[in-house]
């Protein structure tokens, strides 16, 4: 009998374990990388009438309102935290739903969330400061900082941010779901992670196809503690979070959850039965998904990855090595391509994350230097679909037509 697999969900991306690459259609390729990471902040924006974005007018804010409470409604989301920013000062901030189906206490914007898969770019951005101080290399082999990895001496440091390793994702393994489920509060070390995915033969040559996979992110996190000599949790606080100023956003090391924040609800279980997962432990995350953030935090963030540089105006990655995060080669969707630890699908630049109870979406337009945020309070999917893309998609559709985040889902391994 099939049943759901527990993933660090798919994170943006849900390619089948040995789906091949396919290169996108002609019309819908991923963007190529800037010539120069300045440009994408000095870069001017188009006037809303270039089609590139529209104005968020009180029309448009009104045809937003209506599709995001069609999809709230058709896909039975519980509760949506919506964020969009463009150059002009155009703000449009809101919350629709509920945050706690049991109160109804309603969803409001400051709330914090799990984050999931975006926890990557995180943990991808501390790897890149390591290469940028020179105390490590991209095309580096994992097996020079972490012993007993299959493949290691062929694995690339590149080759793990971008996907492209052949290690087997140990968050589709059954017994990693059995022990997941039986006991959601308990803590996992990144050893029994990697255990989980070791067990299994690798999936093809490195470098050969692209393969969204959990275990690439524990081996980057494990590869920062060694070189840093700092628990990830704390480089990421004080070497990312700080510099950026995100005051609302954390590594946990247990289940800690700061208030207020919403209720999470999945279907992620050992009976396939909806439940309330918001005190799950996301320590089988790690690396790969286990941080927390709210809105305004993350609004922030989205123009910070996609460009390098900090808000006010310093480097948080140099221009080169984010120009390198920025090649982003066509994965198995068509449209969407996966750079390190970041993607482009029809220009907005981003990532997704996805674990039991909880979605959220965090993007940047480059062209137009608009951000579209979303978190929500579930991850069970509608017609094969994560909500997230559902609402991205019909937010896009409206605000930029020529670049509409339509993100397929792929069929899981199993």
């Amino acid at each position: 009998m099939t049943r759901p697999c527990i993933r660090l969900r798919r994170g943006i991306l849900v390619a089948a374990a040995v789906g091949a690459l396919v290169a996108p259609t002609a019309g819908g390729g991923a963007a190529a990388p800037p010539s120069a990471e300045g440009d994408l902040a000095t870069r001017p924006s188009p006037s809303p009438s270039g089609g590139e974005v529209r104005a968020l007018t009180p029309e448009v804010q009104q045809q937003i309102d209506q599709a995001v409470q069609q999809v709230l409604k058709e896909a039975g989301v519980p509760g949506v935290s919506v964020g969009i920013w463009t150059p002009d000062g155009g703000e449009y901030v809101k919350s629709f739903g509920v945050a706690d189906k049991d109160t109804g206490q309603k969803m409001t914007p400051d709330l914090y969330t799990r984050i999931g898969s975006e926890t990557k770019t995180f943990t991808v951005t501390a790897v890149l400061q390591l290469v940028d101080e020179g105390r490590i290399g991209l095309d580096d082999t994992i097996d020079k900082y972490v012993q007993g990895v299959p493949n290691g001496d062929k694995i690339t440091l590149r080759q793990l941010a971008g996907m492209r390793s052949g290690l087997f994702n140990y968050s589709e393994d059954e017994d990693f779901f059995k022990a997941l489920t039986s006991d959601p509060q308990r803590p996992f070390t990144p050893q029994q992670l990697l255990d989980y995915s070791f067990k299994h033969p690798v999936l093809f040559p490195p470098g050969e196809k692209f393969y969204y996979c959990n275990t690439n992110l524990i081996l980057l996190g494990l590869v920062v503690e060694k070189m840093s000599g700092e628990p990830l949790a704390e480089y990421i606080q004080d070497r990312v979070l700080d510099p950026v100023g995100l005051k609302h956003t954390l590594f946990p090391t247990g289940n800690e959850f700061p208030s207020p924040h919403a209720q999470g609800y999945t279907n992620q279980t050992a009976t396939g039965k909806v439940e309330n997962s918001t005190d799950w432990n996301p320590s089988w995350g790690w690396a790969a998904g286990a941080m927390i953030s709210r809105l305004e935090d993350l609004r922030v963030w989205a123009r910070t990855v996609a460009t390098g540089q900090l808000p006010d105006g310093g480097r948080l990655i140099s221009p080169a090595t984010q120009k390198q995060r920025l090649i982003t080669p066509p994965t198995t969707i068509p449209g969407a391509g996966y750079g390190l630890g970041i993607f482009d699908v029809q220009g907005w630049i981003g990532h997704n994350g996805s674990l039991p109870g909880y979605e959220s979406l965090t993007i940047y337009l480059p062209s137009a230097r608009t951000t579209l945020v979303l978190v929500l309070n579930t991850d069970i999917g509608h017609d094969n679909e994560e909500p997230s893309t559902l609402f991205g998609d019909a937010i896009t559709k409206i605000i930029s037509p020529e670049h509409v985040f339509n993100l397929p889902a792929q069929p899981a391994s199993r």
